[in-house]
């Protein structure tokens, strides 16, 4: 990248930078080269420790692509099928879910009830992911028939995670670690579950209050797994988006990544972009693959152009900012300018 472009990226997180407020840490990886890896601000505000690019932030939403990544190793092992209902798994789920298959939670098309929507106003206990399970089981109607049309669920990953663990044998934390982190080199990730498993070089996440900045890392909703529950650095991304342009390093075969990165032809003319863990859409002529992850005191976003071998990722540590049209500006500069 030239000076100019370097600049440029700076000048995006002028806002990010400094002691007293919350940072970020980004990297750009083009053609199989990091050329950018930057950092800013300050990962800890109440210890005044700087965010560097090896700084541990949740990634909230970018995590269900790990989820989904689980699910194709058990499909590719023969452990599950896509098109298999889920409550062969999870027979604690209501008899309006039948028909719902994993597949239908993998793109988003279970019509399941969000659980955020079912948590009682005067909860304050974290829920995990089988308080999740218990609300959807006792809810016995759902928005949609399943594949008939799209609605973002946060409970269909959190969902996955739990069938991952059921017919793995293994905990979520555990089966991601052994068949994904631990392949691909990615030794700073963590699925995390607070008091079994530490984040040495953990983010606070803040959020902007009376013109400062508040810690606000943990919410009710911030304890579940499949769907949101990953902290990891700029670095270890790296390793993933490398294997998943194959050349040795892939998990799965080429025939499952065209299945994830194909949304489904959904009844009716209903739109999709969603595949497994990933929003796959056309920018400015360019295949992108893209996700977004928001939750309490974080932002973040992934945005990877795999025909000209460019991904840019932001991770964040504030409830506030546009890390995704940071990632689309730097894009525009590398791919188009």
């Amino acid at each position: 990248m030239s000076t100019d472009d370097l600049r440029l990226v700076d000048s995006l997180f002028t806002a990010y930078n400094g002691p007293l407020v919350p940072g970020a840490s980004v990297v750009v990886i083009h053609e199989g080269r990091v050329v950018v890896r930057r950092a800013y601000g300050m990962a800890d505000l109440e210890h005044q420790a700087a965010a560097t690019p090896e700084t541990d932030y949740r990634l909230a939403s970018v995590s269900k692509q790990f989820t989904a990544m689980a699910v194709m190793l058990l499909a590719q092992d023969g452990r599950l099928r896509y098109d298999q209902p889920v409550r062969d798994f999870l027979p604690e789920l209501p008899s309006t879910a039948r028909s719902v298959t994993v597949r239908h939670l993998l793109n988003h098309t279970s019509g399941l009830w969000d659980y955020e929507d079912l948590i009682p106003e005067s909860g304050t206990a974290q829920l995990d992911d089988r308080d999740v399970l218990a609300l959807l089981g006792s809810k016995d109607s759902s928005y949609f028939p399943p594949g008939s049309t799209y609605r973002y669920s946060n409970s269909g990953y959190v969902l996955l995670g739990l069938i991952v663990a059921r017919v793995s044998g293994m905990s979520f934390p555990e089966f991601l670690r052994a068949r994904i982190f631990v392949p691909l080199g990615m030794g700073a990730t963590v699925a995390h579950v607070e008091g079994s498993d530490t984040i040495p070089r953990r983010a606070y996440g803040y959020s902007p209050r009376g013109g400062a900045f508040v810690q606000t890392d943990q919410s009710v909703t911030s304890a579940t797994l499949g769907d949101g529950g990953i902290y990891t650095n700029v670095d270890d991304m790296t390793r993933w988006d490398q294997a998943l342009y194959g050349g040795g390093t892939e998990l799965v075969d080429a025939a499952t990544m065209e299945l994830a990165t194909t949304p489904p032809q959904l009844p009716a003319g209903a739109a999709t972009q969603y595949g497994f863990g990933w929003f796959i859409d056309q920018y400015r002529g360019e295949t992108r693959w893209r996700h977004t992850g928001e939750t309490s005191g974080f932002r973040n976003a992934i945005q990877r152009f795999p025909r000209r071998h460019l991904t840019v990722i932001v991770l964040t540590n504030r409830s506030s900012g546009e890390p995704e049209a940071f990632a689309e500006r730097i894009a525009d500069r590398l791919l188009f300018h």
